[in-house]
């Protein structure tokens, strides 16, 4: 065989084997590619309501955990007992809180990418005379919180029963120092880890 029809023939061939791919719904490629298995699940998104983290009845609440480099916020809840008086339902929804962000994300979160840098052992209490009425005292002083521990605490808080609902919310720690207003913005959302909650004095009373 010449050489003009060996060229032809491999011509031939290579038509045949692409249309035959076309026909089969393949794009032909000189490239070969290998981009592995598909991901699960998209990171910091859960593909459902975590009902494991939802199971216990109390009033509906949300957290602020971290994911990647921001803050996210999942679904939780909280026991307040019927009844309870306005000072002391804040004291419980805040220390409710408090061990909601203090407690391993469920594996599902987990596998999301979701963490918490709030460690357990956290106690809340109510102002010290002179303390405006709506201050949370917390058993460790904000300061000594991580920059992430502190923006959860100080986001969640503000945007919860325990706060007067205006992004900010009155942290004391275990002393006799005054209490701070601590605010949640969006760069501390969006950046926890190096944008630390904006903070001011509170006038005593």
């Amino acid at each position: 065989m010449t050489t003009g029809l060996v060229s032809r023939a491999r011509i031939g061939a290579v038509s045949v084997l692409a249309l035959l791919l076309a026909g089969c719904g393949i794009r032909a490629t000189e490239v070969p590619t290998n981009f592995g298995p598909a991901p699960s699940r998209v990171r910091c998104s859960l593909a459902e309501p975590d009902v494991s983290t939802q199971a216990a009845r109390g009033l509906p609440a949300q957290v602020f955990l971290l994911c990647g480099s921001s803050l996210v916020t999942v679904d939780r809840t909280v026991r307040v007992p019927d009844g309870a008086a306005d000072s002391e339902r804040r004291m419980l929804v805040a220390q409710g809180l408090l061990d909601q962000l203090a407690a391993p994300p469920s594996p599902a979160e987990k596998e999301a990418g979701y963490s918490t840098d709030v460690r357990g052992g956290i106690k809340v209490s109510g102002p010290r005379p002179g303390d405006p009425e709506d201050t949370l005292r917390l058993s460790t002083t904000p300061d000594s919180l991580t920059s992430y521990a502190l923006a959860q605490i100080v986001c969640t808080f503000s945007d919860s029963a325990a706060a007067e609902g205006d992004g900010s919310v009155v942290l004391g720690g275990p002393g006799a120092g005054p209490p701070r207003r601590w605010e949640c913005t969006d760069e501390v959302r969006a950046r926890p880890g190096s944008k630390e909650p904006p903070s001011k004095d509170v006038p005593r009373e």
